[in-house]
């Protein structure tokens, strides 16, 4: 018997992710069991939610075309359907940056006592920032290295900055919005002089920057952690090899890398991977899915951040991390759905 009768996928966001966020929504409304759940599909941007898609359960999936989609009712998150009202009993969130990846969406559903399949509006919020983030995992008790840092807001001297940043971290430097994903904004700097203008660009992704030290690379690694109704427990580690030099959204999108799952790595720093993940689950506060990025240095390995909202399309990481553990994906929405 399942927990809740009316699914509501919600994807599309206010962020430059906002289309990545729509194809990880359709392929999990798609892979929602269709004989367990009615699926509802919520498009949300710039806070306009509609609904562009439904499929009750054991019927086929019913669009609704541009100029007739039924809006959604934020006051108690439901939606009218040909004369009848639907109050959706648990939400899915597919949203990638805003508001789904920032704690506004997961606050909103908190306040109407919604279930979802995310962590909380607090965790969320933390782990979004990877300033915030980091800071919070060096009370960890040691759990992962942390390549050292520097932070800028938008407004200070970004020339003064940028000068005591070279001399403080040395070079190559990453230069990140501290919010957003899909390596929006990001940059590497091999030279000094191109410091200042990466961290322009990062400002057009939002209002704070972190610049890191770049780690030298053995491995790239990825490892997502869920909880199953009695336990965390982890995926196959992935090994991410770019071809364009570090894992861009050209690596990510659009075919410049290749993803060995399982990683073709020694078993035990496989297992180190994993059991850092189920610790930064816990210390965060984690709740459903969750994804952690990982360097693996000859010195150890070095946390990169947390995905609240992992990529969810048939050729994302996590996807092919469930088909490596032998679970098929349907089953595995399933978990994340009754247990989240």
């Amino acid at each position: 018997m399942s927990k809740y009768q009316s699914v509501a996928v919600i994807y599309g966001s206010d962020s430059s992710e906002w289309e990545v966020s729509c194809r990880s929504g359709e392929f999990t409304a798609s892979r929602i069991d269709e004989f367990r759940y009615d699926v509802y599909e919520i498009f949300a941007r710039f806070g306009e939610w509609k609904l562009v898609a439904m499929r009750k359960a054991n019927s086929m999936r019913q669009s609704f075309p541009e100029g007739a989609q039924p809006v959604v009712d934020k006051s108690d998150f439901s939606v009218m359907v040909l004369g009848e009202k639907i109050k959706f009993d648990f939400a899915y969130i597919m949203q990638h940056g805003a508001p789904g990846e920032t704690g506004l969406l997961q606050g909103y559903l908190e306040m109407l006592g919604v279930p979802h399949s995310s962590c909380s509006a607090f965790v969320t919020t933390v782990a979004f920032d990877k300033y915030a983030c980091k800071r919070y995992l060096e009370g960890g008790d040691h759990i992962v290295k942390l390549a050292p840092d520097a932070f800028i807001r938008k407004g200070e001297d970004v020339d003064a900055f940028s000068v005591r940043a070279v001399k403080e971290l040395g070079l190559p430097l990453f230069v990140k919005p501290t919010g957003g994903g899909s390596s929006f904004g990001i940059s590497k700097v091999e030279k000094a002089d191109d410091l200042p203008e990466a961290i322009r660009i990062a400002f057009t992704e939002g209002d704070t920057i972190l610049v890191e030290a770049a780690i030298p690379c053995e491995h790239e690694l990825t490892c997502a952690a869920y909880f199953d109704g009695k336990e965390v427990r982890t995926l196959p580690v992935i090994e991410i090899i770019p071809t364009t030099g570090w894992f861009d959204y050209d690596a990510k999108y659009n075919g410049l890398s290749r993803e060995v799952c399982p990683a073709e790595i020694p078993d035990a720093l496989a297992a180190e991977v994993q059991d850092i993940t189920r610790r930064i689950y816990r210390h965060l506060g984690c709740k459903g899915l969750v994804r952690m990025d990982y360097i693996a240095s000859k010195d150890g390995i070095y946390f990169l951040e947390v995905n609240i909202i992992p990529g969810m399309t048939n050729a994302s990481l996590v996807p092919k991390m469930v088909r490596a553990a032998g679970i098929g994906i349907t089953d595995f929405l399933t978990t994340i759905i009754e247990n989240a």
